[in-house]
């Protein structure tokens, strides 16, 4: 390759095609950006120059197949701006990203287009469409009616006006949660106020400040650094100091949140209202399962009657424990106090502790243990390579291939925090699966995670929450790797949002059986499969509080809800917004120094506003899909066989329900989840 040609403009002469990130200069971005658009517009031009009555093809498939170069690109520059981002690459974020919204408007906003689309679409009747065309289509055509192409000229300016400031404000609300999570450490020179806490995360605190040039030990706001110290350290003016820290990320400090929370809100708003729908939360909704707002809040209000008397019982007993407890009694629990007891009545429950079982579940044998159940499941296999380019030296990569030994797909796996790297765990392409002429083009897969790093003398030991989490993101990776659409838009994870969290939180229900445990539990130094007494406290403990959990992930849901489905323009004060919501949710007594939503990446930065209701919404799909698997065993391939060609195959090609239905055979019921979460006998 010419070392002057910019390696995002030409075709990948590498690995199975796959990303040539050594090559990939922060330089070549911008003009790659620019000459990518530059395409993608002459893609469209062509469709709309085209002198032949519109029709399926030269419309509809076009529109499907054009800007190829520009999602590529973008979805390699953004998955970086998570998980390797730096100065630079945020500014260069700041610059396209308006520009990148400025050109999908000039898409959905274009006349001659959407004239076209328009003649196909009314003619669709007459048309011999299969189903997965008929969705294209409607996609297609809700593409520019749900933005702005039936609007008067005025409107459609103010719409680019407003788009263009939201992407802005997005990836601006996003940079101040990772500035604001890299800014805080605590530093201790010496352990003598850590007892409590476990040997491997002293260790992992004493890499850290190592690694800062500094003596004893650092704590940050990392979850691997954040949650073991929330959970043990018995110094509770520490867990205070530490969680506070945690509650105020981005509100009222250095990188407040609070007016680009409000803007976005009532940019939503104003957005939703030019279209024609009364909130941003019916607009979002229509293309969801759940339709409306009134069926959220109906559905969350129906499990908040299930959940909030047990999760009071389940508060009242902690309470109480606290109280009485040897070591630090406390009269009157507070939010840093909930972890760290909570395990000491797990512990005395279940004599069950993260502690006693992370040395079962090393890393490595967890992902081996993932891959072997997907190949007992899917005939999957994964094969390590070295040959694949990596954006850090951390990743690791996969050839996944099928049991007849074709090409599945490529994946990535990036497991550790890392400074240039945004919490949480997610999973993410740098390729889509499609169908081109006889070619079924392979997706290419990335997990991206944070796990405790291995020390100088241990592995890297997951958590059993780590472990599940692990495994929701596989589940996420399989929905990608299983994909088998003929158009790149429907490809994969490309389905309604309450309906994508079911590959990924059904496959965790394997983690608490023993049939898959013992494939993968396994001591990292005496290769001792778990015991069974650990199995079935496992299985015991899965309903610990699960009162209180269900309660705490409602109220994110509630409080998603309150800023989309309502005209937000009257709101001022952030704080005391949230805490309308909490208060119906909240037990433990609030923190004034804390806010949620100025680091509320999902709702604000990511795709669940208005969506945040879809992980309890998938939570009855996925216990309503695991009982058959119950019935006919875990591993039962037929079982398999169904879900992946009615779900995991299918990605948006249908209206998910009934894809579910198909399925299952019947609708998914509630009662599934409120028997395995403990809420109905």
């Amino acid at each position: 390759m010419n070392t002057n040609t910019n390696p995002l403009l030409v075709n990948f002469e590498t690995f199975q095609d796959t990303a040539p990130f050594s090559l990939i200069k922060e330089s070549h971005y911008e003009s790659a950006f620019a000459k990518a658009i530059e395409e993608a517009r002459k893609e469209i031009n062509a469709i709309t120059e085209n002198a032949a009555q519109p029709n399926f093809e030269n419309t509809i498939e076009a529109l499907d197949a054009s800007g190829e170069l520009l999602g590529r690109i973008s979805s390699i520059f953004f998955n970086l701006n998570s998980a390797e981002t730096n100065d630079e690459i945020q500014r260069i974020a700041r610059e396209v990203s308006p520009k990148l919204s400025d050109f999908g408007n000039d898409v959905t906003l274009n006349e001659e287009l959407f004239a076209r689309v328009k003649v196909v679409y009314e003619n669709r009747t007459a048309l011999d469409l299969t189903e997965e065309q008929k969705t294209l289509l409607e996609k297609q055509y809700k593409r520019f009616s749900r933005n702005g192409a039936n609007l008067d000229e005025d409107k459609k300016k103010r719409l680019r006006a407003i788009d263009s400031e939201l992407s802005q404000l997005t990836l601006a609300f996003g940079e101040n949660v990772l500035a604001a999570t890299n800014a805080y450490e605590l530093h201790l020179e010496d352990d003598s106020r850590l007892s409590g806490l476990p040997e491997s995360a002293k260790e992992a605190a004493a890499e850290t400040a190592k690694a800062k040039n500094k003596e004893g030990y650092v704590f940050t706001l990392d979850y691997p650094s954040y949650i073991p110290f929330m959970t043990y350290v018995d110094d509770r003016a520490l867990r205070e100091e530490l969680s506070k820290a945690f509650g105020a990320k981005s509100y009222k400090d250095e990188y407040d949140n609070q007016e680009n929370v409000l803007k976005i809100a009532q940019l939503r708003y104003e957005r939703a209202q030019l279209l024609g729908y009364e909130t941003h939360a019916h607009f979002i909704l229509e293309e969801r399962m759940a339709k409306t707002p009134e069926t959220v809040n109906n559905f969350s209000q129906e499990i908040l009657e299930k959940a909030k008397p047990a999760a009071q019982r389940e508060f009242d007993e902690l309470q109480e424990f606290a109280r009485n407890y040897s070591d630090n009694p406390v009269e009157s629990l507070k939010k840093w106090d909930a972890a760290y007891y909570s395990e000491k009545l797990k512990q005395k429950l279940y004599s069950l502790d993260d502690e006693l079982l992370k040395p079962y579940f090393k890393l490595e044998n967890v992902i081996n243990g993932v891959f072997e159940i997907a190949s007992r499941l899917y005939g999957l296999s994964f094969e390590e390579t070295q040959e694949i380019d990596k954006y850090h030296p951390d990743v690791l990569t996969y050839v996944v291939k099928n049991e007849d030994g074709s090409l599945n797909s490529i994946f990535y796996a990036d497991f550790f925090p890392r400074k240039g790297k945004r919490n949480g765990a997610w999973m993410t392409s740098f390729k889509n699966q499609w169908h081109e002429q006889d070619v079924n083009v392979r997706p290419h897969i990335s997990n991206v995670c944070n796990f405790t790093k291995p020390t100088a003398t241990k592995p890297s030991l997951l958590t059993f929450n780590e472990v599940t989490t692990l495994f929701h993101e596989f589940g996420h990776a399989l929905h990608g790797m299983l994909a088998d659409t003929k158009y790149r838009s429907l490809s994969g994870t490309s389905v309604f949002w309450d309906f994508v969290e079911l590959p990924s939180q059904v496959l965790e229900n394997w983690c608490y059986e023993k049939e898959a445990l013992e494939i993968f539990a396994r001591h990292y130094e005496t290769d001792e499969v778990i015991p069974l007494e650990y199995i079935e406290k496992i299985k015991a403990a899965a309903n610990f509080q699960e009162g209180l959990q269900t309660l705490r992930q409602l109220s994110f849901g509630m409080m998603d809800m309150s800023w989309h489905g309502i005209d937000p323009t009257a709101i001022t004060d952030v704080k005391a917004h949230e805490r309308k919501i909490f208060n119906q949710t909240d037990l433990y007594p609030d923190v004034e120094s804390s806010c949620m939503s100025t680091s509320f990446a999902h709702i604000f930065q990511g795709g669940y506003s208005a969506g945040y209701y879809s992980y309890k919404w998938a939570e009855v799909l996925d216990a309503d899909a695991f009982e058959l698997f119950k019935q006919n065993g875990i591993f039962d391939r037929p079982t398999a066989k169904k879900f992946r060609e009615h779900i995991l195959s299918k990605g948006g090609t249908e209206d998910p329900m009934l894809l579910y239905t198909r399925f299952r055979g019947s609708e998914p019921k509630i009662d599934a989840l409120l028997k395995r979460a403990g809420l109905v006998a």
